[in-house]
């Protein structure tokens, strides 16, 4: 796939693209970008409604100053445990904040869950989020005060006494079932509205529709939490007894071939 930051003309395209209503991934195709780049382009730079190609394009100039002016000399980015690569591991973390924020999460929360999920440990601390994100305690703790009301994330002790902030796998399943909760509540909500509005009005119908239409996807949602759960428990397959190794076993003997005479 092609690199290399998107040049004015590139932005220009995506503008006429997102007025003209096209899907990101046409925007990109019509580039040949990664979807990816195109969504975190529109997203970074003022959404779908308020996207311009000129800003953008300043925008991009001015952090990459800022960025050029704060790397001390002769610095160095740290490698990536395990030997991954540093700069896809960067590109990976700002496309999945890219899509949580197009799923609603504010911006700075959004950063925080990234963070969260894509540490090997799956917890940190308020000053180890903020050094990782290169933000202000402040920020994190309001980011992290959202995640806990809405359940995405825990709080525990360490042995030092210190508070970490924990995405586990039970805490993505409360999250499902905290997001079916909701989507009851609205079903409740939009049932009330029937008899509020006259059972025979038009409003009252499509509002009728809309509950029943929630009901259904949020018991389907919370079944299939339920049925599902251990799956996020299970552990990485390993290679020991695979199947290449159990087609290596010398087979069961056939027993006697049955005589053409009977």
């Amino acid at each position: 796939m092609p690199g290399g930051r998107l040049t004015q003309q590139e932005r220009q395209q995506i503008a006429l693209g997102v007025a003209d209503g096209l899907a990101y991934a046409e925007i990109a195709r019509r580039l040949d970008r990664p979807t990816s780049t195109v969504t975190r382009e529109v997203m970074r730079n003022g959404g779908p409604t308020a996207y311009r190609a000129d800003l953008a394009h300043r925008a991009t100039e001015r952090r990459a100053h800022r960025r050029r002016q704060a790397a001390p000399q002769g610095a160095q980015v740290p490698p990536q445990a395990d030997g991954r690569d540093t700069e896809a591991v960067r590109e990976y973390e700002e496309a999945f904040t890219t899509l949580l924020m197009q799923q609603g999460l504010p911006k700075m929360v959004s950063r925080v869950l990234t963070c969260l999920y894509t540490t090997d440990a799956g917890s940190l601390t308020a000053s180890e989020l903020a050094q990782r994100l290169q933000v202000s305690p402040a920020s994190v703790s309001k980011a992290v005060t959202l995640l806990d009301s809405q359940g995405l994330i825990r709080r525990e002790r360490d042995e030092r006494r210190r508070e970490r902030y924990v995405v586990d796998n039970d805490v993505f399943y409360q999250g499902m079932i905290a997001a079916a909760r909701s989507n009851a509540l609205l079903a409740e909500t939009a049932r009330q509205g029937v008899g509020i509005l006259g059972r025979d009005t038009q409003a009252a119908v499509r509002l009728e529709n809309i509950a029943r239409f929630v009901d259904f996807v949020s018991e389907s949602m919370a079944r299939a939490a339920e049925q599902a759960r251990d799956i996020l428990y299970m552990k990485p397959e390993t290679t020991s007894g695979s199947a290449a190794e159990q087609s290596a076993e010398p087979a069961e003997p056939a027993g006697p071939a049955p005589d053409p005479s009977t």
